[in-house]
């Protein structure tokens, strides 16, 4: 049975596409953590990429997680399955064959495997003896995966993983900012300071870029700072969030002189070990925009 049921397609070498601004995929870093203090690349959402198009859309990588999207070949066919896969171009109803895919894309038989195996390990697909390798049904994909919050955020569920994201936040960093006005660590204390400091002057110059990056370091520092790990562990995933663009999920790193001022009366509240006004600041943080529809976590009818 054929993975593909599309009419007759052109087929599209995975390293013959660019990404603007960058230079080959090749040279991704691999393994990046927001909690390493790097600033990751930001791109910009495309369509959702279909096996007969001739130039896959791969620019959209503004993190890495480790054991992902590594470099080359490897990396950009993972992640052109996991979108497909997400999008819903490929289904459960047929099975991925390894040849198929070699031969659409180009790439060896190693490339098609170790990519199978990564998307395995996010639990998109599933491979059985007499089976083959077929789409695993969302209720078991790992949805906590940035990748995998990425190409949902950029799909038609586009709607659906803000919404979730957004609540997720509410969830959770109000509690951290809550925790970490009980914890003394001044170098991180003074690090998101000079966050704050940065995310003014970006303001100041309507700098998008500079800005984000350094609201993105500020939200880490913060998880990092509750002293919760398992709180910590969860950066990748507000990481995932800020870099998310076009939904509510954004609106504390857009620049803006209120959100500059709630990010400053945070670091003010943690400073003087305040739990209840930090909590306060980061709820309004996270509804900062009247003009973004926010919709506050609340029971829904199912």
């Amino acid at each position: 049975m054929s993975t593909v049921a599309h009419p007759p397609m052109t087929t599209a070498r995975l390293s013959d596409t660019p990404r603007p601004g960058v230079g080959e995929l090749d040279r991704f870093p691999v393994g990046e953590r927001t909690a390493d203090r790097a600033f990751p690349e930001r791109g910009a959402p495309g369509p959702s990429p279909r096996w007969d198009s001739t130039e896959p859309e791969l620019s959209r990588a503004p993190r890495r997680s480790p054991g992902s999207r590594g470099r080359g070949l490897h990396g950009q066919l993972v992640q052109q399955l996991g979108q497909m896969i997400v999008s819903g171009d490929l289904g459960a109803d047929r099975p991925l064959v390894p040849e198929e895919i070699g031969q659409r894309f180009e790439v060896s038989r190693t490339v098609v495997r170790e990519s199978l195996r990564v998307l395995e390990a996010k639990g998109l697909v599933s491979a059985r003896p007499n089976v083959g390798t077929r789409v695993r049904p969302v209720a078991d994909w790992n949805l906590l995966d940035p990748d995998i919050i990425e190409w949902r955020a950029y799909g038609p569920q586009r709607d659906d993983q803000r919404r979730e994201l957004f609540e997720l936040r509410w969830a959770i960093e109000p509690l951290a900012a809550r925790l970490a006005a009980g914890h003394g660590r001044d170098e991180i204390h003074q690090r998101m300071v000079d966050m704050t400091e940065i995310m003014s002057h970006a303001a100041d110059q309507g700098d998008q870029v500079t800005f984000s990056r350094a609201d993105n370091e500020f939200h880490t520092l913060l998880l990092e700072l509750s002293g919760n790990r398992m709180l910590e562990h969860l950066a990748g995933i507000v990481g995932a969030a800020l870099n998310v663009s076009g939904g509510p999920i954004t609106a504390c790193e857009r620049p803006s002189e209120p959100s500059v001022g709630l990010h400053t009366r945070l670091v003010d509240a943690l400073g003087t070990g305040d739990g209840t006004a930090a909590e306060a600041a980061m709820r309004a943080l996270l509804t900062v925009h009247p003009e973004i529809d926010h919709v506050v976590p609340a029971p829904r009818e199912h």
